[in-house]
């Protein structure tokens, strides 16, 4: 199995944990693989399509995203933290060439959600930022979505257009980038149901559906996506959780046919097949914690990144798409993601 890297909260952003924390997954067994590395605010993780690089936001009002290399020699810093271009980035992509970082800002309560691109050279260091797409609108859901902010970036399966989900204004701003510039370009604006507050997205291996983790009102949508244009028309949606509690979705994958997600709140992973344009509900399992964020697959796992209770727990998938239970558990305090490296 390969290197898995954990992200997690620092205590200067609110958590326990140190930042990144280097693991295997061998068979039923989840051991760290080398001491952790310190990384403030380490939300978000994205590997580089050709090298062996990662990039980590590191979420905080002053907003910074950094390389790291992973080797035989462990986890090293790739030159020092850069600007993010906004304030709490919170998800970033690499462009499939290689040669643009994507990030996605949430902002604040009075900085506007942005989404920024910085220049990577040969080796993969951030070598300078390019441009900054500031995001615009609200919605009803008073404390949530006063203003706009954006929670993901994402690189449609054509390589043409950038999507970026913004959870404050209930839209995906669509743009072309300029791949000799860096320079965003806005194409244009998808209104989602108000006060659905889109948070994460998967597209299917297809590339005609893409699936959206609504964390506002705890539903999980399906879109018809159209690759000329980058538009998106909402077909379908369901409750992400069967529990009757107060849930906030948080990671979506989609693999094949089937759709997991995770529900903070309910502390599950739920499970859906796809049928159509349709999801139809195949089971949820406990998350092997509290707080379940983030959601990443290895072969025949998911990784669920348990925040509240800092365990990194690893899910059997089944031949149905369900999951078992828990098979694997490490202790990371304050963990929010991992990467498959």
């Amino acid at each position: 199995m390969p290197t898995v890297l954990a992200g997690s909260y620092t205590p200067d952003t609110g958590g326990e944990g140190v930042g990144l924390t280097p693991l295997r997954l061998a068979g039923p067994v989840l051991t760290t693989e080398a001491p952790p590395v310190p990384a403030s605010g380490a939300s978000f993780l994205a590997a580089h399509p050709n090298l062996p690089v990662v990039y980590t936001t590191h979420e905080s009002t002053e907003g910074a995203v950094s390389a790291f290399t992973v080797g035989a020699a462990g986890v090293t810093a790739l030159g020092a933290p850069v600007g993010s271009g906004g304030a709490n980035p919170c998800h970033l992509a690499v462009h499939p060439g290689g040669d643009w970082l994507l990030t996605a800002n949430y902002g604040t309560d009075t900085l506007p959600g942005t989404v920024a691109v910085h220049r990577l050279d040969a080796a993969g260091r951030i070598t300078g930022r390019t441009d900054v797409a500031e995001h615009q609108g609200s919605g009803p859901v008073a404390g949530r979505q006063e203003g706009s902010h954006a929670h993901q970036v994402l690189v449609d399966p054509a390589g043409r257009f950038v999507l970026a989900t913004d959870l404050g204004a209930d839209a995906v701003f669509t743009y072309r980038l300029d791949p000799a510039r860096g320079t965003l370009h806005r194409t244009a604006v998808n209104r989602l149901r108000p006060g659905s507050g889109p948070r994460h997205r998967a597209f299917t291996p297809a590339g005609d559906l893409v699936f959206s983790a609504d964390e506002l009102s705890s539903t999980v949508t399906c879109h018809r996506y159209d690759p000329e244009t980058g538009t998106l028309t909402e077909l379908s949606r369901v409750p992400a959780t069967a529990a009757g509690v107060p849930n906030q979705p948080g990671g979506i994958v989609v693999s094949g046919r089937s759709v997991w997600v995770t529900n903070r709140g309910a502390d599950t992973v739920a499970a859906f097949r796809i049928d159509g344009t349709t999801l139809v509900p195949i089971g949820e399992t406990r998350c092997g914690g509290t707080w379940p964020r983030g959601l990443t697959a290895v072969p025949g796992r998911l990784l669920v990144a348990n925040q509240h209770s800092g365990t990194l727990a690893a899910l059997p998938v089944l031949d149905s798409g369900a999951l078992g239970e828990p098979v694997a558990t490490a202790v990371v305090p304050s963990v929010v993601c991992a990467l498959a490296v």
